[in-house]
């Protein structure tokens, strides 16, 4: 198998690992083609209107308001597969676990709409961790990438800061009250150092499989082609250790939870 080509001045350095392994997230520059961004942003609303490249069984059209949550959608299409696919991704990925190699575990589609009364879109405090304990290790990581520019007014990804090492239980993706969801982490004895993030586009934050993260409403302007979000492509890896192999798993029956 030929090792594709990589801008090594594109990739962390070691003061990077650092900050990772302290704070437990990382944001790196501005590094993806606006090429490959634009073709996934083709791929997203070809998938949200049921073009795909390889038949979904568990395929459903997307609610026309709230939060919009699909799971293994580069299954299914081409150009969302060639995003996740990108070697700068897994590479970086693999410097800040300090791994020689990594896998792909899982994708996420998110599509976050314009806030309004009735149809917030909150993502609650969690750990992706608490979602995927099939797999043996502790040291997977989050690899999240907007598709526009996007800050807390637009409902942007925000850390728990140095929430990696900690023990704390009742979080839920699900969640839209967030300070209820705070209220319980402290009471656990865990002090809140919440970050928000302003990326730009091209940039991808990682975070720790243990990070507490979330995100409030969308407060943004409507962009005219995707009214409303940002979306986002989430990846998650694990260093090679004992676990399932990356494949759909069956379908959650609608009403439950992962």
């Amino acid at each position: 198998m030929t090792t594709p080509a990589i801008d090594e001045t594109l990739l962390s350095g070691p003061e990077d690992t650092v900050f990772y392994r302290q704070h437990g997230w990382w944001i790196s520059p501005v590094v993806l083609p606006g090429e490959v961004l634009d073709a996934a942003e083709r791929g997203m609303a070809r998938y949200y209107a049921g073009d795909l490249d390889t038949p979904d069984e568990g395929w459903t059209a997307p609610p026309h308001e709230g939060l919009r949550k699909h799971d293994y959608a580069s299954l299914h299409v081409r150009e969302l597969a060639h995003l996740v696919a990108q070697p700068l991704i897994a590479a970086t990925a693999a410097r800040l676990a300090d791994t020689d190699s990594i896998r792909l575990w899982h994708d996420q589609l998110l599509y976050k709409p314009v806030d309004r009364p009735g149809t917030a879109a909150n993502v609650g405090w969690h750990t992706d961790r608490q979602y995927w304990q099939s797999c043996t290790s502790e040291e997977m990581l989050t690899a999240w990438v907007g598709f526009h520019d996007v800050d807390e007014t637009g409902g942007s990804v925000s850390f728990l800061d140095g929430s990696h090492r900690w023990d704390v239980s009742g979080l839920d993706f699900f969640s839209q009250d967030l300070g209820r969801l705070e209220t319980e982490i402290t009471r656990q004895g865990h002090a809140l150092d919440i970050r928000h993030t302003r990326m730009r586009r091209g940039q991808i934050s990682f975070h720790h499989c243990r990070t507490v993260h979330g995100s409030g409403p969308n407060h943004g302007t409507e962009p005219p082609a995707f009214p409303g979000h940002p979306p986002a492509a989430r990846r998650q890896h694990p260093p090679p250790v004992h676990g399932r192999p990356r494949q759909r798993p069956p379908r959650t029956p609608p009403g439950r939870r992962p």
